[in-house]
């Protein structure tokens, strides 16, 4: 007859627990995974399988889970994967912002889209370079990386470390938003301004030339072309947001000194 002591079921909930909690965070947060389309199951099995495949290489801390520190652990562990699957997310949240600023410059602030990943309306060009970036994500086996990182900031930041996370470099991470969308918009943005000066001077020299009937149209015609011309020139852009954003995410797991 087998029989198992109250010591061992710990002893078996501890290895598992609070690694479980962490991946679980960061699938809930981290992009593609984070969206509302995919369901609570397949984030819990995906936690799971992740869960059982890296906890038995893990040490674990003598702890009950039960206990006042094993609840505390249990929120730390939640608030580290928390940040680092929004370390992640910043780096789309930048993407988007661009399209949101080329889409205002075209005219094309009103076209709206449903965006499953921030579950809410988004301007249409946000959303097509939210899709290009995360096929590129794709491509690069991106999700995968970041699932490496994850692993990785296990042996960066035991279970039974202690501290918190840096969670200032990950309030600073916040600015990647603003640069990622200057970076991605500035040459379209640079030449919507030429067309735009260039139509003021037409209107000037003739203003019998109803502005608003020919000008909408040249801004979307020249921003559409700009955009195809610039597409190739996306993807080393996104390959170095991508790259920030697993340094990010391995630092904000780390405790501050």
């Amino acid at each position: 007859m087998i029989t198992v002591t109250t010591a061992q079921l710990n002893a078996w909930l501890a290895l598992m627990l609070w690694p479980f909690a962490r991946i679980l965070a960061l699938l809930a947060t981290a992009p593609l995974t984070g969206n509302a389309q995919v369901t609570a199951p397949v984030k819990i099995g995906l936690a799971i399988l992740i869960t059982a495949v890296v906890a038995p290489t893990l040490p674990s801390p003598e702890i009950d889970p039960g206990s006042g520190a094993g609840l505390l652990l249990l929120a730390r562990e939640t608030a580290l994967g928390i940040a680092m699957g929004m370390a992640m997310r910043v780096v789309f949240a930048g993407v988007a912002a661009a399209g949101d600023v080329i889409g205002l410059q075209m005219g094309l602030g009103f076209a709206q889209f449903y965006d499953p990943q921030s579950n809410g309306q988004v301007p249409v060009l946000g959303q097509y370079l939210g899709l290009l970036a995360t096929l590129t994500f794709l491509s690069l086996n991106g999700h995968l990386v970041m699932i490496s990182t994850l692993i990785e900031s296990f042996h960066a930041v035991p279970v039974d470390a202690a501290g918190a996370g840096h969670w200032l470099l990950l309030a600073e991470a916040g600015g990647m938003v603003m640069r990622a969308a200057l970076l991605l918009s500035l040459p379209l943005v640079a030449t919507l301004l030429v067309v735009n000066a260039a139509l003021g001077v037409l209107t000037r020299s003739a203003p019998q030339l109803n502005i608003f009937a020919i000008g909408f149209p040249i801004t979307m015609i020249v921003g559409f072309f700009a955009l195809m011309l610039s597409l190739p020139y996306c993807m080393p852009v996104f390959e170095r947001l991508f790259e920030s954003g697993f340094g990010t995410m391995l630092q904000a797991a780390t405790p501050s000194r």
